[in-house]
């Protein structure tokens, strides 16, 4: 079947109706406890499946993209190849991966702002044409090596409000604009749309209004140079929240009837990353060390000491870090909140503690403070939404290996996939069933993803 590899080396386990994903992930902390406690991921398929039918219910007629640098796992990247999602490649690897799903070239753009001219002649020749462009070197440089290009110019959105500096380093001005289309008029060089981008954590929806308003202003500019312009790209920053969902197509919603009308002929894309597979993943970790340190040392800086001073403080080292699955706690904050797997009283007292990578690097700490049950080395954490941002390429750091993955789908999401018309013999050949009482053996049962 076009769209799902012969050889992928995975396997889908398919959950009957008293089966669950907390008992699949029991049992698998079960078997690696016995056969060497390696971190491991669960992720659940049908989670795509629920959110792209809520992104048709919400987004529609707007085509998602989805950005393969938030998750290339093949299972993810099958399922939602199925789907008839679009992909945004930043990479030759990414579009590579993506055209052996046998994706159309159509369906695939290229939206890395600083692109190697070696990956420029690879789009070209792969049929890779829409690609994002900010400044004329960038324009010049895609002139060269794809003549076949089609650019969506990449404009600016200041967002002060998101906590963060504003969103000047890609992106470029209106008034840049028309130096751009001028450039692109003497280059022979098509632009047939604009793309923004709104940060998730970004508070104030109005932004979306002014990027809309000012996508609309680059339009009208391009008529007066002679450009069909056909597509416009409103970006990612969907948290995966129906009801963040919900409130910006109550923004945009009216402001693209308005200035991108249906008759228009511009079709609307986005790229929601995080939104389709933050949620769809649970990352299972083990304590492999731990110590007492002062309390002092573990607060943050300017927070005051209350504690009793005979309570103990523990350090944890776990078997994962920010060289592995914790990558993206390098430059945000992390979205979950340790949950400890083995059962403890409700009445067992809590210690302040943080959670550190098993680096020995000062950089690889996971969470800074917080209160859990006193720990011993072997005990399991918990991590949910862990999907985006953490399983895309490997790193290797210190020779890091990526944890298993093992995914899974429920019998009613199957369902869902049959009803959409997109379930098929060959897509069958990577389920196998999973019964809601047996132990599950990662070596017999599941296959971990390339």
């Amino acid at each position: 079947m076009k769209g799902f590899l012969e050889d992928a080396n995975y396997s889908i386990g398919l959950l009957d109706e008293g089966a669950t994903l907390a008992d699949v992930i029991d049992n698998c902390i079960y078997e690696h406890t016995h056969t060497g406690k390696k971190a491991f991921y669960v992720g659940d398929l049908g989670k795509l499946v629920r959110n792209n039918i809520q992104w048709q219910n919400v987004m529609a007629p707007i085509k998602p993209f989805y950005p393969v640098k938030c998750n290339s796992t093949p299972g993810v990247l099958e399922i939602l190849g199925t789907l008839g999602v679009g992909f945004a490649c930043s990479s030759k690897s990414e579009m590579a991966l993506v055209q052996d799903l046998g994706i159309s070239p159509e369906n695939i753009i290229y939206t890395n702002p600083c692109k190697q001219a070696s990956q420029i002649k690879y789009a070209a020749k792969a049929g890779i044409n829409i690609m994002t462009c900010d400044n004329d070197i960038e324009l010049k440089k895609i002139s060269r090596n794809h003549p076949n290009a089609k650019l969506l110019l990449h404009i600016a959105t200041e967002d002060i409000t998101a906590g963060e500096e504003m969103n000047m380093k890609f992106g470029t001005t209106l008034k840049n604009c028309r130096h751009l289309m001028e450039c692109a008029k003497e280059l022979g060089v098509q632009i047939v749309g604009v793309k923004f981008h709104v940060s998730g954590s970004c508070k104030d929806l109005q932004m979306y209004i002014h990027a809309i308003s000012d996508a609309r202003c680059v339009f009208d500019m391009a008529e007066e140079f002679g450009f069909k312009m056909n597509m416009l790209d409103i970006g990612g920053g969907f948290t995966g929240s129906e009801l963040q969902l919900e409130e910006v197509n109550h923004v945009i919603r009216p402001l693209l009837d308005v200035y991108f009308p249906k008759e228009s002929g511009v079709n609307v894309i986005a790229e929601p990353g995080c939104y389709y597979v933050s949620s769809a993943f649970t990352l299972a970790v083990n304590v492999i060390a731990k110590k007492t340190v002062e309390y002092d040392k573990l607060l943050p800086s300017g927070v005051e000491q209350t504690r009793n001073d005979d309570e103990p403080v523990f350090t944890y080292y776990i078997n994962d870090g920010v060289y592995g699955s914790f990558a993206s706690k390098l430059s945000e904050k992390l979205n979950t909140i340790p949950e400890v797997h083995k059962k403890y009283k409700e009445d067992e007292p809590l210690f302040a503690s943080s959670l550190w990578g098993p680096s020995c690097d000062e950089l690889d700490q996971i969470v800074e403070n917080c209160l859990l049950p006193e720990l011993s080395v072997g005990d399991w954490l918990i991590f949910d939404n862990m999907g985006s941002g953490t399983l895309g390429e490997q790193s290797t750091f210190n020779d890091y290996q990526r944890p298993l993955i093992y995914y899974m789908m429920s019998f009613s999401d199957w369902d869902e996939m049959q009803d959409a018309g997109i379930a098929s013999d060959t897509l069958m050949k990577n389920f196998f069933f999973v019964p809601s009482c047996i132990q599950l053996s990662p070596e017999e049962r599941f296959s971990t993803a390339a």
